[in-house]
């Protein structure tokens, strides 16, 4: 009985190392709660040693911080150390890294800040709630029911959200700030509700939290939504650019079942008569429009694999085809390996091909092609465009001035701007050349 007794007392009564003992066991609960509600909240799939490996580093980085460090540094030190340690055993976004801590935090705070409330009414200071242990496993016990619960209703009506992962880079930044910024203002929110606790009503409080909250996700909502409304409509513009070369590729493949027979009878022509160069000539003919078939089927999202260099490319061959252009396509890498901002690598190309779409249109012999490949002998990647051109005494050197142009009217800016990119970039080297035929354009490309 007096043991019972003795207990109780030690129980009810300030004593803050067996809060400091209490501690440590709390860590670990909070710790899988707080993985349970952000791993169902964004739907986070993890095999059960990840999830111990988190839940062990959770409750020792929380243990460290409240012995070891003081306060305030513990608490920065867990808000930093928490999405690098998602980030990191997870392995998931950035962006949705910083979530998994935010909402459950978010979860906790309102919680905590209802419940002080709620124990102010029984006299109980939040004081008193850190340094007696009854009152601390009360409020632990409480508070992990409840979010506990929140895990299971999310769980059974499957209110999560599924993807957070943003490409566009900008886009993605976007969010990142606008989510800080709703950290900051929330918590600051938080931080002068508690400190006015006892003066302001429940629902007051309730109130300002739940709206600052509410307002904090729809924006981040809204922003995600215009991100994948983007994403959509780059997805549709891709898919009408191959809808419209499997279109012309079906033409041609039927056009050429159609005249199967007859190519082959024509063939038969020339060698009975011996006709060699006929033959040549038939065949130089034919080898053209097989060409033609052999761009198309490339010109496909599975051959150029990075949305904005298909729909740039996409454009411009069709573009080139109209007017009676020779478009040859020869891509031999994975566009997406490009050691270049691909913003500004699709800018260079842009450029390079209008300016070759532009030369070709005097000529009698309209041809460009376009290379991007490996040079793994000299470690570099190539982006090369050739293509025909009237004027052979062009300047290599002054189509790079501001304001140059061969053509009345055009502003010259186009290659000025490429020397300007080439400048603000110590890995790219780009050299001009051109002979009796045709005039060169190559992009050398060097890893950082």
């Amino acid at each position: 009985m007096e043991i019972m007794q003795n207990i109780w007392i030690a129980l009810t009564t300030e004593n803050e190392n067996l809060v400091a003992i209490i501690t440590i066991p709390l860590a670990f609960i909070e710790a899988y709660i707080f993985m349970l509600l952000f791993t169902t909240f964004f739907n986070m799939n993890q095999n059960s040693k990840n999830k111990i490996i988190l839940v062990s580093s959770f409750a020792i980085l929380a243990c460290l911080s409240r012995f070891i460090i003081p306060d305030p540094y513990g608490t920065f030190l867990n808000l930093i150390m928490c999405p690098i340690l998602i980030f990191v055993i997870f392995k998931t976004s950035i962006l949705k890294s910083i979530a998994s801590e935010i909402f459950p935090t978010l979860i906790f705070a309102v919680i905590d800040s209802i419940l002080m409330k709620l124990f102010s009414y029984f006299n109980i200071s939040t004081n008193e709630i850190l340094v007696i242990p009854i009152y601390r496993l009360l409020s632990s016990f409480i508070e992990y029911t409840i979010i506990f619960l929140l895990h299971i209703i999310f769980k059974y009506l499957r209110i999560n959200i599924k993807s957070l992962d943003i490409k566009n880079k900008k886009q993605n930044r976007v969010l990142i700030i606008s989510t800080i910024l709703g950290i900051i203002a929330i918590f600051t929110q938080m931080y002068i509700s508690c400190y006015y606790i006892s003066f302001l009503p429940l629902f007051l409080i309730v109130i300002s939290i739940s709206s600052l909250i509410s307002y904090f996700i729809i924006s981040i909502y809204s922003l995600i939504s215009t991100s994948k409304l983007n994403i959509a409509k780059q997805n549709l513009e891709e898919t009408r650019l191959m809808n419209k070369t499997l279109a012309i590729l079906n033409d041609k493949i039927r056009a050429f079942r159609h005249d199967f027979n007859n190519i082959i009878q024509a063939l038969g022509g020339y060698v009975q008569a011996k006709d060699l160069e006929g033959l040549e000539k038939y065949y130089s003919q034919l080898l053209k429009d097989c060409q033609e078939v052999n761009n198309l089927t490339g010109l496909n999202p599975d051959a150029i694999n990075n949305p904005a260099i298909y729909s740039l490319i996409s454009s411009k061959y069709y573009l080139a085809t109209e007017q009676g252009i020779e478009f040859n396509l020869d891509i031999f890498m994975d566009l997406n390996s490009i050691d270049m901002k691909i913003y500004e690598f699709c800018r260079i190309l842009g450029i390079l091909l209008d300016n070759a779409i532009q030369a070709t249109q005097e000529c009698d012999e309209r041809i460009i092609t376009v290379t991007i490949r490996k040079d793994t002998r000299c470690k570099r990647q190539l982006l090369i465009v050739e293509n025909t051109y009237k004027d052979k005494e062009i300047d290599t050197e002054k189509i790079y001035e501001k304001g140059y142009s061969t053509k009345e009217g055009n502003t010259g800016l186009g290659l000025w701007e490429v020397r300007q990119i080439l400048t603000k970039n110590t890995n790219l080297n780009l050299f001009t050349s051109k002979d009796e035929t045709y005039f060169k354009q190559q992009l050398e490309i060097y890893k950082n």
